[in-house]
């Protein structure tokens, strides 16, 4: 399997931590060189294993900001 690379250029948060100390966590992530994307997926404490994600573009972000803020 081919290495991912990726290039983390501004962590903006950690969301959780699971038991196994894993967080949650959205950053801004660079993805084979190519434009960072808002990026939110589970990561191990030194960044060397990651789970399943989602990115998203700024326009999808601020769409699920938009979501986000109708939920009370």
């Amino acid at each position: 399997m081919a290495e991912i690379k990726f290039e983390i250029t501004k962590t903006i948060g950690t969301i959780s931590t699971s038991p196994k100390g894993w967080n949650k966590e959205l950053n801004l992530i660079s993805w084979s060189g190519n434009e960072p994307k808002y990026d939110l997926r589970d990561w191990a404490r030194d960044h060397s294993k990651m789970g399943k994600g989602v990115t998203l573009t700024d326009q999808e972000l601020k769409a699920l900001k938009e979501l986000l803020n109708t939920i009370e």
